[in-house]
Order: structure tokens, then sequence, then C-alpha cells
């Protein structure tokens, strides 16, 4: 028993400057990283390197000098201000370079395409030649060198995912790194284990396929977690497999749960009258919040924040400890933001039409939780329905520091809000006003973004491309530096990741690396 442990930490641990997964080494956006810069000249940090990349929203995983990146090439091209025809060729014949193809792309041929195409193109795209655009409609896995961007290996497959709301058609789902392996799970469900060394494929799973997915509204965008030896993935199937643990090593499924047995006939929490649930078999289950994994009085949990509603489960068998019903009334609707457990409480919360956040404290048993506070409480307290939510979370996750939240709270961009809020009694200490209208003129606000703790402070990347550095007081929003990436524009929703003192900013079109160490 105390060899197989051995092994297995031997296997999945990685160095604390690395940022192997979603949110970092320990899932909760906190680097142990010391001796960054707290000022940026005017110029913003020394940018160590920038690249052109595909679509999508996955931020980067770093381990061992190794970056891993998820993004998606496509037959209709997305321009980006400051391109041209030569820059648009120069990029595209690199990533055909990249896929072994012999094809080329000249500028001629691609004015004769522009003027030769009849069909519709959605605005900001333009077509391909036939012969160039053949090589495309892929998805992506890249793997760089840390330090200098420079490419390492691809591998690569075909997708046709159209998001159905307008948005990238990319992946959403961040890489996962391990000492010999990298997992990725695209946008249509196409769950990847490869070699790290090579790239080589070791084993796929297209769950969409194996399982009885009903599509959700943006595609898939929950990041798998590895515990236990177990790759524990959102999978959103029916009737019954909302939640599938896979072998890390082969692929082959162990478990499955979360599904009409968990939510059928539970009582809706939070909408009028709390009529019960009546499972008819066309249900989204999946949600775009990752597992989180805790030990909480001294067991291993997941905690799975479904469509549904937050679940927690024994990681090695699948096993449902309890749940709790947390789903906006309105269809068009998601849980996207992670939970976040603090000891024996957990922490969760949505944007979507005031349902707002709980705190929960957890039975010893793990058969259930007390409240601790909520909005849907506070309402009822106040007897005021329309009483505005103290948080509510769209897709980052927050930070918890000294017995405070600090977050971006807001679904869209006129209502964006960086809030300090207490853990334990929900009570706001302070809050910034980050609005802006992304149709408008160039905003210097943040709008909402993510966070990295570090160093004592906070690394903030907002959606705007805005990045700073902020205090972490609890009296008041203390911001030390601040810096418009120029490269970057709407919608920067990846998070930023952070290795050896060094932070990568992933938007829509760029890749970019920027140096916060003192010294070097």
């Amino acid at each position: 028993m105390k060899k197989s442990c051995l092994l297995f930490l031997l296997i999945f641990s990685s160095s604390a400057d690395d940022w192997p997964k979603f949110l970092g080494p320990t899932g909760d956006n906190i680097s142990k990283e010391t001796g960054l810069i707290n000022s940026f000249p005017k110029t913003g940090p020394k940018e160590i390197f920038t690249k052109r990349v595909g679509t999508g929203y996955a931020a980067p995983s770093i381990r061992d000098g190794k970056l891993v990146i998820f993004h998606r090439a496509s037959k209709l091209y997305k321009v980006e201000e400051g391109d041209t025809l030569e820059t648009v060729v120069k990029f595209l014949n690199k990533e055909l370079t990249a896929l072994k193809a012999k094809d080329r792309l000249t500028v001629e041929n691609l004015k004769i395409s522009l003027e030769n195409t009849t069909r519709r193109i959605p605005r900001g795209y333009i077509p391909l030649p036939n012969q160039i655009a053949k090589h495309f409609d892929i998805e992506i896995i890249d793997c760089l060198e840390a330090k200098t961007g420079k490419p390492l290996w691809r591998h690569a497959y075909p997708t046709s995912y159209e998001d159905p709301y307008g948005y990238n058609n990319g992946p959403r789902c961040v890489p996962l790194i391990t000492k010999d392996y990298v997992y990725t799970y695209g946008a249509e469900g196409v769950l990847v284990c490869l070699e790290l060394k090579t790239g080589k494929q070791i084993w796929r799973r297209d769950t969409h396929k194996d399982f009885t997915v009903v599509p959700n509204f943006f595609g898939v965008g929950s990041t798998p977690v590895l515990e236990g030896g177990l790759l524990l993935t959102m999978v959103g199937g029916q009737p019954n497999s909302g939640m599938v643990a896979f072998n890390a090593k082969t692929g082959k499924t162990v478990w499955e749960n979360i599904g009409k047995n968990t939510w059928n006939g539970t009582p809706k929490l939070g909408w009028r009258g709390e009529p019960t649930m009546i499972w008819r078999g066309q249900e989204k289950i999946a949600s775009y919040a990752s597992p989180v994994i805790a030990t909480v009085h001294g067991k291993r949990v997941a905690f799975c924040l479904m469509r549904q509603g937050l679940v927690a489960l024994d990681p090695a068998t699948g096993k449902e400890y309890f749940k709790r019903w947390f789903r906006a009334r309105e269809n068009d609707s998601v849980n996207a933001s992670n939970p976040v457990v603090i000891n024996d409480h957990i922490f969760f919360s949505s944007a979507y039409y005031g349902e707002g956040s709980f705190v929960l404290k957890i039975k010893k048993d793990l058969s259930g939780y007390t409240e601790v506070w909520s909005d849907q409480t506070r309402r009822i307290q106040a007897n005021n329905p329309r009483l505005a939510e103290v948080l509510g979370l769209h897709w980052m996750t927050p930070i918890v520091h000294e017995g405070n939240i600090y977050a971006f709270s807001g679904r869209n961009e006129p209502d964006a809000k960086f809030r300090c809020v207490e853990f334990l009694t929900g009570k706001l200490l302070w809050e910034q006003d980050e609005a802006w209208q992304k149709y408008g003129p160039p905003s210097k606000k943040y709008g909402r973004g993510s966070f990295i703790k570090a160093d004592g402070k906070l690394i903030v990347l907002g959606e705007t491309g805005k990045f700073g550095l902020f205090q972490l007081n609890a009296r008041k929003a203390v911001e030390l530096a601040s810096y418009m990436v120029p490269q970057l524009r709407y919608p920067c929703w990846a998070a930023p990741a952070m290795a050896d003192k060094r932070v990568y900013l992933r938007s829509e079109a760029y890749l970019i690396c920027l140096d916060l160490a003192e010294k070097r």
C-alpha cells in the first residue's frame, strides 16, 4: 500500500513553480512563487514572447519546462487588429508546416478566395482557399518550450463543433499535465491522453459517442481532474453518467454516477413553490465548473457543481454523499464558477438571474450540510425578493484570503464589479466598479476577470486585456500596477497561468509570456 501511494506521488506530483493543471498546482489559483515585482514600467512588464494561436478559451498548463496550449485552427480565419494579407499568409503557412502539410498559401491565392466567395461569411472572418482549408477545422494540442515559446510537438484531430451562440469554436478545457502524460478534453467531448515527451496518443475516448450526452449550450467546458489514478470527467451522459471516472493509464471506464437517480424527485430549492424535479431524459447534466477535490473531515471528497446543483461524491467509487439543488429557473443559464472549499465549508455561486451565492457547512459524517448564509436567505430575511446578490460569479474562481472572498461579480460586461466579501457572513466589505461597454470605445476597465494569488498580492487579468496587481486588502481596493496589454482584446476569459515567475496570458488569438521576476 505504501509503495503504491509513493508511486502515485511520483507520477502525479509536480514542482511548486509549475502550473500543471486548471487553476494551478493546488487547483485554487494560488502559487507559492515569491520575489515578484510590485510595479510595472510604463511599457508594462518585460515581454518574453508572443505567439499567435488558434481560437479557444483554454488557459495553458506548464510543467518541467514544457507548456501545453489547446486551441483550434478553423477553415474560416478570424481576423485580428493589425492583420494584413501578408501576416495572415505567414501565420497560416507556419500552421501548415506544423501539421506537416505540403500545401502552402500565397497572398494571390488568398485574394482570389476573398474575391470569389459567394457564401455568407460571419463578420470578422475570411474564407480560405479549399486547398488550404481542407487541412483545418482541427483541435490542436501544442507543446512548447515554456521559456521561449519554441514548438516541440503537435497533436491534432478533426472537429466540426460550432458554437450555437456565436462564441468561438475552440476548446474550453485546460490541459492537464502529469510527469509522463497530457490529458485534454475537447469542445465535442473528445478525451485524449498523450505522451508528454513526444505527443504520441496513448488512448482516446469520444465521450459523446460512448455515452448518451445531451449537448450543452457552449460545448464541453468542464476540465477533468486526477485523483488516485482516476480521471474524473464531467461527461453529462443520460441517464446517470453525469460524472465518469476513467482509468488514467488506459482510458477504461471505472465508475459513472449523477443524473436521474440523483435529481429525480428532488425539490427545486429557491424556485417558486419549490416543485420536485421530474426527470424526462432530455436534461443537460454537465456544467462549466470543474470538479473540486478536497479533504473534508478526514475523507477525500469530489465536489461536482453540475447543471442541476452541487453533488459531493467519493472520488474512488462515485458514491454520493450529499447534494444541493442550485440552478436558475430560466433555461438559458449555466453553472460555471468552481466551488471553493475552506476546511469544512464550501462556497459556490452563479451569475444567472439573481441566483447569487451560498456557503454551506458540511456535516462530520458527510451526509449533508447546514446553510451558513445565502443570497436567497438574505432576500427572505429582508422581505425583499429583488435584493441584489452580494456575489454573482460567472466563470471566474474566487480567491479566499484570511477569511475574505475576492472576486469579480457580474454576468455581462455592463454589470462587472470587483468585490471583497466576508466568507462566513456574506457581508460586502468593498467594491470597485468595473462596468464597461464592449461595443463602445476602448475601455480602461478590467471588466470581469481572473486571479492568481502569489507573493502576498493578486495578479489580475481582465476580460478587456487589462493586466494588473492588487493588494490583498480587506478595507479597500488598492491597485499596485496596471497595463493594457496591446495584443490582447476582449474576450480574455482564460485564467492566467504562472511558472518560474513568468505569467502566461491567453486571448482568442494570442499567447503572451511576461516576466514578473524582481531579479533573474
